[in-house]
């Protein structure tokens, strides 16, 4: 079965919410990742049941399933960029009330996916007390999101305190690998940092995907590409990805590309369909000529 493709509307920052789930619709994807944001179903704003429940019927009207995620940059602290985390020493209580709505309007919505990270420590913060916080944030989170019927998909992210998939090892053990708690992971931050291949690293943890994120990516720069401008190579990493047996949505991250949305959502997905294509042929973790080509 070709790959569930979806888009995340960070990449839409700005088109109405709408407008947006209409244009990746229109374009073929079959999911959207629905970051919370100020301008995109923001979770403090007034009224937020019905909101979402407009969010809701858009959704079956353009026939989209959906994730939630909740990077949004600014929307917690106006002056300093994805603060506080569940690591900060002030303002933590805030980002567990973010991740608490966003579980909340995750099950509203219908949909079973609450994307979450860790954040980096800030200066005073010891990398112990930073394990700690962020041990009993998640923890505390638990219970709220097996009550929704919704799992928590946690992303390790270059230059956080769970940057790796060792650190991410590292978190659901400690935790006693709770049902309700699974991975995100971008492929992109594959080739970025660990030391397998992207496609090693989707065979080596597709037993416990809930969420997939792609962009192209160069090695040791922490940086979403439009696929195409970086080094990866697509056709052996969808096959290891669709030999996993995953079902959920892989969705195309490029929140830089606000400017050129429409442009760079085509682009995207008629990219991925062709490298899929090119995958049915792919042993994964080998180069293909076509590959190479």
């Amino acid at each position: 079965m070709p790959l569930r493709l979806a888009y995340s509307t960070n990449g839409f920052a700005d088109h109405r919410l709408t407008d947006a789930l209409r244009v990746i619709s229109g374009l073929g994807y079959d999911g959207v990742a629905l970051t919370l944001d100020h301008q995109h179903l923001d979770p403090f704003a007034p009224d937020l049941s019905r909101r979402v429940a407009q969010v809701r019927r858009a959704l079956d009207d353009t026939g989209l399933d959906v994730a939630v995620e909740t990077g949004a940059r600014y929307l917690l602290d106006p002056w300093h960029k994805h603060q506080p985390t569940l690591l900060s020493s002030e303002g933590r209580e805030l980002r567990l009330d973010l991740l608490q709505r966003a579980i909340d309007v995750t099950g509203e919505l219908g949909a079973t996916v609450t994307h979450l990270w860790s954040g980096t420590p800030p200066p005073e913060v010891s990398h112990d007390l930073a394990w700690e916080r962020l041990l009993s944030g998640v923890a505390e989170l638990l219970p709220r999101a097996e009550a929704a019927g919704v799992t928590l998909a946690f992303e390790p992210e270059p230059g956080m305190l769970v940057a790796s998939l060792a650190d991410w090892a590292q978190l659901r053990d400690r935790l006693g690998s709770p049902d309700a708690l699974r991975l995100t992971l971008d492929v992109g931050h594959c080739r970025c940092l660990e030391d397998r291949s992207p496609e090693q690293c989707v065979t080596d943890v597709g037993h416990e995907l809930a969420h997939v994120q792609i962009e192209d990516m160069r090695r040791g720069v922490h940086e979403h590409l439009p696929f195409g401008d970086g080094e990866m190579d697509f056709p052996p990493l969808l096959a290891a990805l669709s030999a996993t047996g995953y079902t959920g949505l892989v969705t195309v991250e490029l929140p830089r590309h606000s400017h050129a949305a429409t442009a760079t959502a085509r682009h995207s997905i008629g990219f991925l369909r062709a490298a899929e294509a090119t995958a049915r042929g792919t042993v994964p973790g080998r180069r293909t000529e076509a590959s190479r080509s």
